[in-house]
């Protein structure tokens, strides 16, 4: 199988660091040409799976703009530009938790939209997390941090809960490494 080329592009659309819309010029393997692709560009983001010394899953019960009432999440954030994915990774479960940890699992990046582009999604699973200084979050949503069982949480991702594909992911992800 042959890749897509691109044989140019150009912006329609800067609204601001969180969207840019690009067109375009696209050459299929099979020598046809579409000169109108969208493509999305948003911010690459982290999520960290944190797992205490004590076995609990830090998690947030909070509500977001684009999902419907109360959703369970992961720690997580967009990169800072240039910002290395792990070092992000860590700065985001310092500073919406107040914890660090002690071993670090790559669970992968994975393009969020595989035709359009989006972002990347970096997972982690940060394990024998301890606290080590107040949350100092940016966050402008309401969120509540939990300590949750590995049962409740494997329920909770049954049931549903955890509302994001990113985030259903990584605490997927997650379980299956433990």
């Amino acid at each position: 199988m042959q890749p897509w080329k691109t044989l140019a592009r150009r912006t329609i659309l800067n609204h601001s660091k969180y969207l840019s819309v690009e067109e375009h010029e696209v050459l299929l393997p099979d020598g046809r040409i579409i000169p109108d692709w969208p493509w999305i560009v948003t911010p690459d983001y982290a999520n960290v799976v944190a797992v205490t010394e004590a076995g609990q899953f830090l998690v947030f019960r909070q509500n977001k703009y684009a999902v419907d009432g109360t959703s369970l999440a992961p720690v997580g954030g967009y990169l800072e530009p240039g910002e290395d994915p792990f070092a992000a990774a860590q700065r985001e479960l310092l500073e919406e938790t107040g914890f660090t940890a002690n071993e670090w699992i790559d669970l992968g990046h994975y393009v969020v939209g595989g035709n359009r582009g989006i972002a990347t999604g970096y997972l982690y699973l940060a394990l024998d997390a301890v606290p080590v200084a107040a949350p100092d979050a940016d966050d402008l949503e309401e969120q509540e941090l939990l300590l949750l069982s590995r049962a409740e949480v494997e329920a909770a991702l049954k049931a549903g809960e955890f509302k994001v594909m990113s985030w259903a992911t990584a605490m997927a992800l997650a379980l299956l490494w433990m």
